[in-house]
């Protein structure tokens, strides 16, 4: 995979339906004993609650799924909770939900929507961090083709390190393994053939707000 969507930092989210609380609590991990560590935690912090679900993912693909409605009717929690976490794509992610109960049944349709609002809540005060593998490419090219080269990486989201200006103009760029072929074409048909590209050993990268991290 080129791209792999994870917490960066956690954060807590809170939602209220029909008198409950519901508090999500969400962190990255980076194992199965990482996630149970963090799960019990949680539970102590939280030991009056009636109910302390929870779902994790794990691996570069999704591999281990876990989750647990902690007491509430089958389904209606952690499975629910997990659906959340695999539709943003985030995996090495744990989150557990908080339930106060208020006295009112929610039925299990309201059970649904209200862990799954409780995660997004959650999730929307974390960080969410994109980890990508890319071929780090150096283009040298004469001050015509440089417009075009910058172009190029514009139309593919293609992250740009850095430009050297001197005699020719030099940039260093970010080129995922699967687009390598198609824009090492692309660049040479915009310049004519004049651009030289040298490219190294993959690597992997953050895209975070304030730019581009390397690993």
């Amino acid at each position: 995979m080129d791209v792999i969507r994870y917490v960066y930092r956690g954060g807590q989210g809170e939602i209220s339906e029909k008198k409950s609380r519901f508090i999500a609590t969400i962190t990255s991990v980076q194992n199965e004993e990482e996630a149970q560590v963090f799960i019990e935690g949680i539970k102590k912090q939280y030991w009056d609650a009636r109910h302390n679900c929870y779902a994790f993912i794990l691996g570069d693909r999704q591999e281990l799924m876990r989750c647990s409605d902690d007491g509430e009717p089958p389904h209606t929690a952690g499975r629910p909770m997990l659906d959340v976490l695999v539709s943003e794509g985030l995996t090495n992610v744990c989150a557990v939900v908080t339930r106060y109960f208020g006295g009112t049944l929610l039925g299990t349709g309201g059970l649904v929507r209200a862990y799954q609002g409780a995660v997004r809540q959650g999730l929307a005060a974390c960080q969410i961090a994109a980890r990508e593998t890319a071929v780090p490419v150096t283009v040298q090219t004469d001050y015509a083709g440089i417009g075009k080269l910058l172009y190029l990486t514009s139309e593919n989201d293609i992250p740009v390190l850095s430009t050297e200006y001197a005699e020719l103009v030099t940039a260093h760029i970010l080129v995922p393994p699967s687009l390598l072929s198609s824009v090492q074409k692309k660049m040479l048909e915009a310049t004519a053939g004049q651009a030289q590209l040298s490219c190294g050993d993959p690597l992997a990268y953050l895209r975070l707000e304030d730019g581009i991290h390397l690993l």
